[in-house]
């Protein structure tokens, strides 16, 4: 589907942190400075696609304005170093005089997709991808249950959930009507939640968040949930797995992971089947990494774990690596975490890319171990 099997995802997040401090990781990695040149390294590592920003707040300040400066070095970088985009349009910050709770919310987003897509259509040659909501799961719960995110809610998780995937779709409607061909890339986390071994009373609840509650925007996406938002399964189209290694925890303890040893761990494979299974169709690993020096042992497991799914008959179209450069936390901006298979080394007014070598060393692994599954399963559609 892409121009090659690993992506890179630059990360794109705007808005307002838990302090009410605003975050704009786009400019906080330079990457807004540095695309043509971030898009050539891309391509020196035999990266050919990338997760790509257009920040809502900044394209779209007020309703009615439009300014595409910030978008255009984008498409001339991509053009010009044939990097194949997946536009992400609304990666958790909004506009300031946009309410999230509102009846008008979803009818400014798909105001301001048409928008994008129009102007997108003119400038970007080559198949369009476009994320319209990045993770409303998440989304929903860090900034209308823990207040984590503005607009810093409490006890509105569920409605906010809801809210995303009402203006998802109407966005999604509002994409296709600038530009029917354009293929929808909805990415939310897929997680796992295990009782603890002494509460075998809460298997139940285990179940329903596993079963569930983690599918819910996809289910209202697809149409299966609240049928009455206009979803459908042409609107879920391809189906984006972000998972990290953050992703599986006790009921309880959100914030300690299981393990890796954990025989209570489900695998990424199983994961992304479990989703296949649900949807079928096209499937992406949309966003996965690891850290510090956890990267490259991670990509050899993330190569393992797609032989198997590319094994087992799923349709998996690539997997990008998020983020593909380091980046500030989003509570704690001064602190950096070195994720990327660049890290960020400040030189005077630039964030020099020095890149990680290890993860280097084993993405050129993975990448051909996967050419051979692929090549493998060209030959086989042959024989039929």
């Amino acid at each position: 589907m892409f121009r090659s099997f690993f992506l890179g995802g630059f990360e794109c997040a705007t808005g307002y942190n838990v302090h009410n401090r605003w975050i704009d990781k786009i400019a906080a990695t330079q990457h807004d400075r540095f695309a043509r040149e971030d898009y050539a390294r891309l391509g020196q590592c035999g990266i050919r696609a990338a997760r790509e920003a257009v920040r809502w707040p900044v394209v779209n300040p007020e309703a009615g304005k439009y300014h595409f400066s910030s978008l255009d070095p984008m498409l001339e970088a991509a053009h010009e170093h044939k990097i194949e985009l997946i536009f992400d349009l609304f990666h958790y910050g909004y506009p300031n005089d946009v309410n999230l709770l509102s009846d008008e919310f979803a009818s400014r987003f798909a105001e301001y997709c048409y928008k994008v897509t129009q102007h997108i259509s003119k400038y970007y040659a080559g198949q369009i991808y476009i994320t319209p909501v990045n993770e409303p799961s998440f989304f929903a719960w860090a900034a209308g249950h823990a207040g984590l995110f503005a607009p810093h809610l409490r006890d509105h998780g569920f409605t906010l959930k809801v809210q995303f995937c009402r203006a998802a779709i109407k966005g999604i409607d509002a994409i296709w009507s600038a530009e029917p061909s354009a293929r929808i890339v909805n990415v939310d986390p897929v997680c796992r939640v295990v009782p603890p071994v002494d509460r075998p009373d809460l298997e139940k609840d285990a179940e329903f968040f596993n079963n569930t509650a983690v599918f819910e925007c996809f289910d209202m996406i697809a149409g299966r949930m609240f049928p009455e938002l206009g979803g459908s399964r042409k609107h879920l189209d391809i189906v984006g797995v972000n998972y990290y290694w953050t992703n599986q925890w006790e009921i309880g303890s959100p914030e300690i992971p299981l393990g890796e040893d954990d025989e209570r761990s489900a695998s990424l494979s199983e994961l992304v089947a479990t989703v296949y299974k649900r949807y079928g169709g096209d499937i992406l690993i949309s966003e996965t990494s690891h850290a510090e020096e956890r990267r490259a042992p991670y990509v050899r497991y993330v190569a393992e774990q797609c032989v198997k799914l590319l094994e087992m008959g799923v349709p998996l179209q690539g997997v990008c690596l998020y983020p593909i450069l380091g980046m500030p936390e989003w509570h704690s901006p001064e602190e950096w975490t070195r994720m990327g298979l660049w890290d960020l080394h400040p030189n005077g007014d630039v964030l020099e890319r020095v890149l990680h070598e290890p993860m280097c060393r084993e993405l050129v692994k993975a990448q051909a171990k996967i050419a051979r599954v692929l090549a493998r399963r060209g030959k086989a559609a042959e024989l039929l």
